[in-house]
């Protein structure tokens, strides 16, 4: 039987569709804004939401879709009112959500091993009623980060210049972090919530070798996140291992291969500035 015969492998990949084109889009904003880890922080934090999902027996996506979204509002609230650093904030997300879905899953009768799945990411997890909730949260992602992209990028950009220009700077900021902590969960059964911080950042860097403007960065950032999220989903299938680690090695190898071709572009544009820059230098001296 071939690859797509398979009920729960269709169901995978429109997963990792869903997840490649989903992480990079609001990473993007992210990476702007050098909050990169801040996906890590949300996905320790979504741990107690799956682990809240399988004591109360409910949907182990939407339920840590609540937890992850509450804890992404605190800490953009607690950042923005400067009780704390904003490190301080993602290590208390770190930590305090790691512990409390560990806690909880014991608690509850259950094991760690109820995690791992959603930890490192399956293939096999992925089901029905989960496809279908990944996909109405990965709308709310696109219609955020594509349809406001020109505020977004503003914010993320000088919050100071958006807030004169009068954008609601607070709102958005909050927005971002909300769409982010949507986005770590509808990676969590593919990537997994260890990784799914990876895929926001790494066909970021990724495209940022070859690209300049916010625009290509992210249409190529989410060409390279489908491309490899779709590769590594289907490799799991031949090859027993997790899906999550397939997908992020992956992803880790592009970027690799992309600095080397990048680097010859680097150097020619670098000759290039200085010429000009020379070039300036000289039409000066003659005026």
């Amino acid at each position: 039987m071939g690859l797509l015969d398979y009920p729960f492998m269709v169901r995978a990949l429109i997963a990792a569709a869903l997840v490649g084109i989903t992480a990079p889009a609001i990473g993007t904003y992210l990476v702007q804004r050098r909050q990169a880890v801040m996906g890590d922080g949300l996905g320790h934090v979504a741990m107690t939401g799956v682990a809240l999902g399988f004591v109360l027996q409910t949907s182990p996506v939407w339920m840590a879709t609540l937890v992850a979204v509450l804890g992404a509002v605190g800490m953009e609230l607690i950042r923005s009112r400067g009780r704390t650093s904003g490190d301080v904030a993602l290590a208390m997300l770190f930590y305090g959500g790691l512990a409390g879905g560990v806690m909880i899953i014991n608690v509850g009768g259950g094991s760690t091993a109820n995690l791992l799945g959603s930890m490192f990411g399956s293939i096999t997890t992925v089901a029905s009623e989960d496809v279908t909730a990944m996909a109405i949260l990965a709308a709310f992602v696109l219609a955020v980060t594509i349809g406001l992209r020109r505020q977004l990028f503003a914010v993320c950009q000088d919050e100071e210049f958006a807030r004169v220009t009068g954008l609601p700077v607070r709102a958005l900021n909050l927005l971002i972090a909300v769409t982010a902590a949507v986005t770590v969960t509808v990676a969590m059964r593919i990537v997994g919530l260890l990784l799914v911080s990876a895929m926001m950042v790494i066909p970021v860097a990724a495209a940022q070798r070859l690209t300049r403007g916010f625009a290509a960065t992210l249409g190529l950032a989410v060409a390279i996140s489908l491309a490899v999220s779709l590769t590594g989903t289907a490799t799991t299938y031949y090859v027993d291992a997790p899906s999550g680690a397939m997908i992020v090695l992956l992803a880790i190898g592009v970027f690799v291969v992309l600095t080397a071709l990048s680097a010859p572009l680097s150097r020619r544009r670098a000759r290039d500035a200085r010429a000009n820059e020379e070039v300036c230098t000289g039409d000066d001296v003659k005026v």
